[in-house]
């Protein structure tokens, strides 16, 4: 069951020329933490690059599918988010070795840079590069947005824990792109007012009463939220499909050696079987079923 944490809001200044997003994040961000056994600053990052992620889909006015992924040639190669248009969200990561303990984007990830990639259900594919030249995430994003949106943007993103379960946390400010004489001033009013957050307020508040304390004076319209959640593609199917790319042979001789084949998801921690009974079914031709199928 969803979490009222999983949520997005997207709210306007009436009195600025200026939006904002808040995403909240419980249960989404576990599911991805709970995959696998991640050391704790690849849950932070994971956890960064998740709110990252929902915020920057927020932006889009587009359906399909955006992925931000992290590469580099540090302790962790790859951290990567995939979603959607549906804020629906997973993620995965990839380290080896010992990990740095200070929590600096470059300690982590190296020599490295962030690529986003967007695919439109209409329309060309999209890809920007960002060189890792900043310390945080967000800052990251504040670079790419200057690039190649040319829209002033501000991101406070945080991750830690609230009554026990990992929560992920974040705002953003934004420039609307027709823009006044004093807009700049009205912006760095509100990006002050912002930077008072506390992460215990953005982790166990609502959003309309995080809003309210931040901007009680000014007139902010809230807009219905988004719901957001974990959402998988992985399948038995798939796994089948990818069975049978390899012979029939082969695949007899693993169950023999292994006493089945064991198909991992580490998106989700699913677990798809595959005895020689199995086996002998899918080369067949009849259709699998989800008998084996383990969480």
């Amino acid at each position: 069951m969803m979490s009222n944490q999983d949520l997005l809001y997207r709210y306007l200044f009436e009195e600025y020329e200026v939006r904002g997003e808040l995403v909240q994040l419980d249960s989404t961000y576990r599911h991805i933490v709970d995959a696998q056994n991640y050391p704790v600053q690849v849950q932070k990052l994971l956890g960064e690059l998740l709110v990252a992620t929902s915020l920057l889909t927020a932006t889009l006015k587009f359906e399909g599918s955006i992925t931000v992924q992290l590469q580099g040639d540090g302790p962790v190669r790859l951290a990567v988010i995939n979603g959607d248009h549906n804020q629906q969200l997973r993620g995965v990561a990839r380290h080896e070795g010992d990990l740095p303990t200070d929590d600096k984007l470059q300690s982590l990830i190296g020599n490295g840079q962030l690529v986003i990639t967007i695919t439109p259900e209409e329309g060309e594919r999209y890809q920007g590069i960002i060189a890792l030249e900043a310390d945080t995430l967000a800052a990251c994003l504040e670079q790419y947005f200057a690039q190649s949106e040319q829209l002033a943007t501000r991101l406070w993103i945080r991750t830690g824990h609230h009554e026990g379960t990992p929560r992920a946390a974040g705002i953003l400010l934004q420039e609307l792109p027709a823009r006044s004489e004093d807009h700049g001033a009205d912006f760095d009013h509100l990006i002050q007012l912002t930077s008072t957050i506390k992460d215990e307020e953005l982790f166990g508040l609502e959003a309309e009463e995080i809003l309210y304390r931040l901007y009680h004076q000014d007139k902010v319209r809230v807009f219905d939220p988004q719901a957001i959640e974990f959402r998988c593609t992985c399948s038995r199917a798939r796994c089948e499909g990818a069975l049978l790319q390899i012979e029939k042979e082969e695949a007899v001789a693993m169950v023999q050696e292994l006493g089945k084949i064991d198909m991992h998801c580490d998106y989700c921690g699913t677990h798809y079987q595959f005895d020689g009974i199995d086996i002998e079914t899918l080369f067949s031709g009849a259709p699998g079923n989800d008998a084996n199928k383990l969480h």
